[in-house]
């Protein structure tokens, strides 16, 4: 179980590593706000991951707490992005 779970850290280290390249030079905030989400999916991920392997559940909550910041960060985001559009129209 231990080279699955180095291949499943290396797999998504460098996915998170690309993200946080999009994080920073994305052009635009909704690319940065896609390339978060796709981060905290990432580390959903890697938590599930880890359970699966491990076979626990202790992780749940801090699964279900990335999840609400992702959505309700979403959400606020594109409230930003269309309030920002409507007053320039």
């Amino acid at each position: 179980m231990n080279v699955l779970m180095t291949a499943i850290m290396v797999v998504f280290g460098l996915a998170a590593i690309l993200t946080v390249i999009r994080i920073v030079r994305g052009p635009s905030i909704l690319d940065r706000a896609v390339a978060s989400d796709v981060l905290l999916t990432e580390v959903m991920c890697v938590l599930g991951a880890e359970m699966a392997i491990n076979g626990h559940t202790r992780s749940i909550p801090v699964l279900l707490t990335i999840a609400a910041v992702g959505v309700f960060g979403s959400i606020a985001v594109a409230r930003f992005v269309a309030r920002r559009d409507n007053t320039t129209s």
